[in-house]
Formats: structure tokens, sequence, C-alpha cells
């Protein structure tokens, strides 16, 4: 039981140390999507054009500071607003 349970464990430890670099390899991916898409000037609200440049640039921030989670959920809005899909 007890090498079960050990082999979970680092299992999951496993698991989560492979994800974080492919979650830092996926940001830059998703930044460059939306520069495009913002090069090509979206018919967007300003409003909306304004909160897609903020959560690109908050992106970005979280990616630089090794967030990758939060960097992937405010470049995945942005790319929602964006219509662009993954």
């Amino acid at each position: 039981m007890l090498k079960h349970a050990t082999a979970t464990v680092l299992a999951a430890a496993l698991s989560i140390a492979l994800a974080g670099p492919a979650l830092a390899n996926s940001c830059p991916k998703h930044m460059a999507n939306i520069d495009k898409a913002l090069a090509a000037s979206p018919k967007l609200e300003p409003a909306k054009l304004d909160e897609v440049k903020k959560l690109r640039a908050d992106g970005e921030a979280f990616h630089k500071a090794g967030k990758h989670a939060e960097s992937e959920a405010a470049l995945g809005k942005a790319e929602a607003i964006l219509g662009i899909k993954m």
C-alpha cells in the first residue's frame, strides 16, 4: 500500500513539474496570435479593444513572473474576445 501511495505522489509531482514548462512555451504563441489579430485592426468597440490590450499586457506580465496558469487565463480571454480559436 505504501509503495502505491509513493508511486502516486511521485507521478503527481512529475506531472506538475512537466506542466509548468509546457504552459510557459505556449504563452508566447498566444501573445503572437493576439498581436497578429491586433495588427489587423479588429472591428471591436473601443472598450473591448482596451480590454484585449490589458489582458495581453497582463498575460505577458504573468508569463514573465512565472505565473503561467494566470498568463494562459488572461491570454485566453483576450483570444476569445478577438475570436481566435486554438
